[in-house]
């Protein structure tokens, strides 16, 4: 199964990253929907998409905006919602409010609750675990392949609080934001995001394969943002994703 970088940055896009959109094409599933998202309609395999929403914070649903284009082009003819109940009311009356932008597209809303369980397809099944520490919460979601040959698990805009380790235990690939180095821990906790070394060692505890690390802060445009070196120490398998990565599984 092949995931696709497309927006690898956090709150605003940079020169170097556009804000979160991770595209799994081989299942025709996108995890959240940020300025990346005018890149998708050139990687799609199908005329349907579905969409996993971790939160409705404006850097992961702008992108939804920039689908019109492909939906006119006849490029795009289902796109399916997946999002907490608070998340899809703010993209039904916020992000599409007729002062903000009057076109609304043809989406079909799905509730998630608090966990679960979805079939994607004959060969991968989707949970989802609700994250209470960031602003207004964040879904977690991970896809494990029904004969067990892959997994993975994508968890953003949250502190690392070991509420989720046995959600994420054993993947094969953690995409998990780490928007701030250790040393400033103390703005990480204020404002519910991550910071290097609880990331590390979560990868490690949890015994994943490959740790990417995603949602950088974007006021840091140089090559690591994070401190690299001291996740690695902790846990080998670990690097900080770029757009355009794509990794096989």
């Amino acid at each position: 199964m092949r995931v696709q970088f497309l927006g690898t940055g956090g709150y605003h896009p940079n020169d170097r990253r556009e804000t979160a959109c991770i595209h799994l094409p081989d299942l025709g599933v996108v995890f959240d929907a940020g300025t990346a998202m005018y890149r998708l309609p050139a990687k799609m395999e199908s005329d349907e998409i579905t969409f996993f929403l971790s939160h409705a914070h404006l850097d992961h649903i702008i992108g939804l905006t920039y689908l019109l284009p492909a939906i006119g082009d006849g490029l795009l003819k289902k796109i399916r919602l997946f999002g907490a109940e608070s998340v899809l009311d703010a993209v039904r009356t916020h992000l599409f409010a007729a002062p903000v932008f009057p076109v609304m597209p043809d989406f079909e809303f799905h509730l998630l609750g608090e966990q679960g369980e979805i079939k994607l397809t004959d060969v991968a099944v989707l949970t989802h675990q609700r994250l209470p520490s960031h602003s207004g919460g964040s879904m977690a979601y991970r896809i494990d392949s029904q004969k067990g040959e892959w997994s993975m698990a994508y968890v953003t805009d949250t502190s690392v609080d070991g509420t989720y380790t046995e959600f994420i235990r054993g993947v094969d690939l953690l995409i998990h934001e780490c928007y701030f180095p250790d040393s400033r821990m103390n703005l990480a906790n204020r404002t519910g995001h991550s910071y290097t070394t609880p990331v590390a060692e979560l990868a490690r505890d949890a015994h994943v394969g490959r740790l990417v690390c995603v949602h950088v802060n974007p006021q840091d445009d140089t090559d690591d943002p994070i401190g690299i070196p001291a996740a690695r120490a902790i846990h080998a398998a670990t690097e900080i994703a770029v757009d355009g990565l794509e990794i096989v599984l």
